[in-house]
């Protein structure tokens, strides 16, 4: 079929109004301009939340990763040597390694043998045998979950366990 000059050509199945506006109503690009204003307004929080997580899980990681590396030193050596936790400073590490920072959103308690507590801090010492003066390191998040990072004193060995305040 043909079509004339005067008026768009005539298609089945399509109805006459949808031919002649094709485009958003003004109604359509509010709703589209509130999802969008919306999405943007979450999502500093949302990244805010996932910095302190990822900050609280390096911590961990690195808390984790030095009590082993600890141990290690003491066993290869035959020296005792100890991992410290400075919470004035807010820095841990291993013996005379003592770097790492402790990020604002994590909060972090210790509990040591009284011969290992020192003015704001301590230690945690592992022996050449394998053995340690035992005690924890518990690391929480601002929402109070956490994670208690255990030194057994007989056998030396470093576990981790989830704990809540």
């Amino acid at each position: 079929m043909a079509s004339s000059g005067a008026g768009p050509a005539f298609r089945p199945g399509i109805p006459k109004a949808r031919r002649a506006f094709a485009g958003f109503t003004l109604l359509e690009l509010i709703v589209a301009f509130a999802v969008i204003a919306l999405l943007l307004g979450l999502a500093p929080v949302a990244f805010g939340k996932l910095m302190e997580t990822s900050h609280y899980r390096s911590t961990v990681r690195h808390m984790l990763a030095g009590m082993t590396a600890t141990r290690q030193l003491a066993t290869q050596t035959g020296q005792s040597a100890a991992f410290f936790v400075d919470m004035e400073k807010r820095v841990f590490g291993p013996q005379g390694k003592v770097d790492y920072a402790l990020p604002e959103s994590v909060q972090v308690r210790l509990i040591v043998a009284g011969v290992e507590a020192g003015q704001g801090g301590g230690s945690i010492r592992f022996y050449p045998g394998g053995g340690a003066t035992g005690g924890s390191v518990d690391v929480f998040k601002r929402s109070g979950d956490g994670v208690r990072l255990r030194v057994d004193w007989l056998l030396g060995s470093v576990t981790q366990e989830p704990i809540s305040r």
